[in-house]
């Protein structure tokens, strides 16, 4: 199959697909005559499990892991639960992040309790203050790493 079979097969844009071979995510393929890639079922897989990986918010290195793993199956998978655990602590560590945020959130919510005028905005005052203060001095709030998803994301 060509690219864009590949693509409606595995349910991934062109574009997605040409970015994980450049990343080597994805191995060389033949070519025909044409110059055209030639993929097949062993594709269509390689880039499932990928996109489910990166559904769970894993990193492209940490797929390359767990690609080197189930390209060597009879090697001992140690270092795979090793590289679970420790993104299942950075999922803990952002969500106590988010629950940080929505706390923020929810306190700066109550600035304004009912419609009024811009001008009069409890909470477009607050942001405003809090700006102007981390503006002086020089901090700012980070956001929240894979806070919101992103549409055509790889």
């Amino acid at each position: 199959m060509r690219i864009g079979e590949l693509a409606k097969a595995a349910h991934t844009q062109v574009e997605t697909i040409r970015y994980y071979e450049r990343e080597g995510l994805l191995p060389e393929t033949p070519r025909t005559e044409g110059n055209y890639r030639v993929y097949g079922s062993e594709h269509v897989d390689r880039l499932s499990f990928i996109r489910h990986c990166r559904g769970l918010d894993m990193t492209l290195d940490e797929i390359r892991v767990l690609l080197r793993f189930k390209d060597s199956p009879h090697e001992n998978c140690a270092q795979v639960n090793d590289l679970l655990d420790e993104h299942i602590g950075h999922v803990a560590a952002r969500i106590k992040e988010l629950k940080a945020l929505e706390r923020q959130l929810k306190t700066l919510r109550e600035n304004c309790r009912e419609s009024q005028q811009a001008s009069h905005c409890g909470i477009l005052t607050e942001l405003s203050t809090a700006s102007r203060h981390d503006h002086e001095s020089g901090t700012s709030r980070g956001h929240v790493h894979g806070a919101h998803s992103l549409k055509g994301k790889h």
